[in-house]
């Protein structure tokens, strides 16, 4: 497995990047994160996946350790392939992948435009073990099973109020508190994005 590569960005197009190693160009279908900080002429190390079927052999680059794992879990769960797992990583950010999976919280799943509510389902049932078993959000992601989370509720309070879970989403990323405190940061943002 090739399992990070550094380089010179050469290029960057739509979902690639090439990265120039010692005059050899790597092709890379990278995550939203990744392409944002690979600017053509930086210098970058970008963890890989090499994704080999019979036909293709596809070098998938991501901003972190944390999506390249997310990534390989999600590649293990029927029926998403390697479009889909990377759509996924792309939309979230791995500490809220992790959250959404242990929560059963499959609004937020299903947010990301190719998952279906069945197939948030089987994502929540197939990595639900795997995630708790290996602690990856122990330190700093999801609430216990059974103990609110003022991020979830606060975002389900403004759908309830007709915003996407997207946008939701979006107005709260740096909200902090309770769940009451969360939804009027929440508020505000979208208001402040509106005019």
């Amino acid at each position: 497995m090739i399992a990070h590569v550094s380089g010179v960005v050469a290029t960057r197009d739509g979902d690639s990047l090439v990265i120039d190693v010692n005059g050899i160009g790597y092709e890379l279908t990278a995550t939203l994160t990744t392409l944002s900080r690979s600017e053509p002429g930086l210098t970058v190390t970008v963890p890989t996946y090499l994704h080999v079927r019979e036909d293709v052999m596809q070098l998938f680059g991501f901003a972190s350790d944390a999506e390249r794992r997310i990534f390989r879990l999600l590649l293990n769960v029927n029926g998403v392939g390697p479009k889909l797992a990377l759509a996924i990583v792309s939309a979230h950010d791995p500490e809220r992948i992790e959250s959404a999976v242990l929560l059963g919280d499959f609004a937020l799943l299903s947010s990301v435009s190719g998952v279906g509510r069945k197939t948030a389902e089987r994502i929540c049932l197939d990595l639900k073990d795997k995630i708790a078993g290996a602690g990856a959000v122990a330190d700093g992601g999801a609430a216990p099973i059974g103990v609110a989370d003022p991020h979830r509720e606060a975002r389900d309070a403004l759908v309830s109020l007709g915003y996407s879970v997207i946008d939701a989403e979006a107005a709260l990323q740096e909200a902090e508190g309770s769940t009451e405190e969360r939804v009027k940061a929440g508020l505000a943002a979208l208001s402040g994005g509106r005019g």
